[in-house]
């Protein structure tokens, strides 16, 4: 019995495993071979008991939270997808500060939130992902952003197994990055996050909701994609700079660049990662050789590439 198998039979004690799982069924993007094992977790805890049993044995572990903003490589990921399912919401003291598990639909919460009359999140109602992955990326949009209202993240360093919580100060938050995306707290995974929302208007904050979904789906295309491909750089949004390489509606097999917002790649049927990464590649390629600005993606590629 290899390692994986020998661990597959340790996590199933944990929680339920799979193996094997194609990932496609579990990306916005729609695409992605298999996990060699995939595992849910229901809550902080057993998230990081998944991690801390994983670490033990192997030090491959993707988390993996609603599948937006990732391009899966064709082969898949090899060792350990947790699929974070970590949701739990705890009002704490004082009114308006929240705990909630870095499994949570982002976007979910933020509408809940609304209805319930704390602002802070009206501007996230349409993004994508988890609370978790928000964290990572500092998620923003329409002069919002997370940094605006986290206390703090509850991190498990994954070799040590020791958790602790971090205040939001020290996670260097800015424009759709962190110390995460930087690399700087490489081996750590967020259980849970502490926000801090103001009371307001259930009716005019569901109002204000609506009016972000409005624009958004006025500018944004619908069916499978990850989000915005590139961040926008110093000089000119992305979008206008992948628009003016004429690059907009450019096909690959299945996958292309969409005709409504050419800062979105889609997939259009059976797409593979590696169409959507070479037109990615191309796209970056015509810019700096028209510009010489070179796209940063915004989009994770995981998993085995070649």
């Amino acid at each position: 019995m290899s390692t994986l198998e020998r661990l597959a039979d340790r996590l199933e004690s944990i929680a339920p495993v799979r193996r094997n799982e194609l990932l496609s069924r579990h990306t916005t993007f729609g695409i992605g071979g298999p996990a060699d094992i995939w595992v849910t977790a229901d809550s902080p805890e057993t998230l990081a008991a998944i991690v801390r049993e994983t670490t033990a044995s192997v030090e491959n572990i993707f988390v993996l939270g609603s599948g937006s903003n990732i391009l899966v490589a064709d082969e898949g990921i090899r060792g350990v997808v947790v699929d974070n399912r970590a949701r739990q919401e705890v009002a704490l003291e004082p009114a308006g500060v929240f705990r909630v598990g870095s499994g949570a639909s982002f976007a979910g919460y933020a509408r809940k939130m609304c209805r319930q009359g704390w602002a802070g999140l009206a501007w996230a109602v349409g993004i994508p992902g988890t609370l978790g992955g928000a964290v990572v990326y500092n998620a923003g949009a329409y002069g919002g952003c997370l940094a605006d209202v986290l206390r703090g993240v509850r991190l498990l360093d994954n070799e040590s197994g020791e958790d602790r919580w971090v205040d939001a100060g020290d996670l260097g938050l800015v424009y759709r990055g962190s110390v995460f995306t930087r690399g700087a707290l490489a081996g750590q995974t967020i259980l849970e996050a502490e926000l801090a929302l103001a009371p307001g208007d259930a009716a005019a904050l569901m109002e204000e909701a609506g009016g972000y979904d409005s624009r958004r789906l006025a500018a944004q295309p619908r069916g499978r994609n990850a989000g915005s491909m590139f961040k926008n750089p110093p000089e000119r949004p992305a979008w206008k700079l992948v628009d003016a390489v004429g690059m907009r509606g450019a096909r690959r097999n299945d996958a292309g660049v969409s005709e409504k917002h050419s800062n979105f790649f889609v997939n259009y049927g059976n797409a593979k990662a590696e169409d959507v990464a070479w037109l990615v590649a191309e796209a970056e390629r015509r810019v700096f050789d028209a510009y010489g600005i070179r796209l940063e993606r915004e989009v994770a590629f995981v998993g085995a590439w070649a």
